[in-house]
């Protein structure tokens, strides 16, 4: 009996350890930043991204005009921004430098210089 019991008291310690364990990993991992970006012909407000290499991004893009687009080609990010509605694009930086994010859905005369920077930062 006394066996018996020892070997629960060893197993339920070993789980508890375990979940634990993953418990600190869970904590351990970045928060996502939340970026809100407001898409109108012709820009992007804002336009100028500041971000940390490795944590984890989610912008949310949204636009009262037309329907448009969103594309970090550095980051194979890609969203349609729909009236109405929000697109979600989750990225996670992993190379430090400057990058160009642009609307790639035509939405007028000027949609050519619609367009914005990712800075990444160590």
């Amino acid at each position: 009996m006394q066996t018996k019991r020892r070997r629960f008291t060893l197993a339920l310690g070993g789980l508890l350890l375990g979940a634990g364990t993953i418990g600190l990993r869970a904590a351990a991992q970045p928060k996502e930043q939340v970026i809100k970006i407001l898409a109108r012909r012709f820009t992007y407000s804002p336009n100028q991204l500041t971000l940390k290499k490795g944590i984890p991004v989610v912008l949310e893009l949204t636009t009262a005009d037309v329907l448009m687009g969103f594309n970090a080609p550095d980051f194979q990010a890609r969203a349609d921004i729909i009236p109405g509605q929000v697109a979600i694009v989750r990225l996670v930086p992993d190379k430090v430098g400057t990058f160009t994010f642009l609307c790639d859905v035509f939405c007028g005369s000027g949609h050519e210089s619609m367009s914005g920077t990712i800075t990444v930062v160590a």
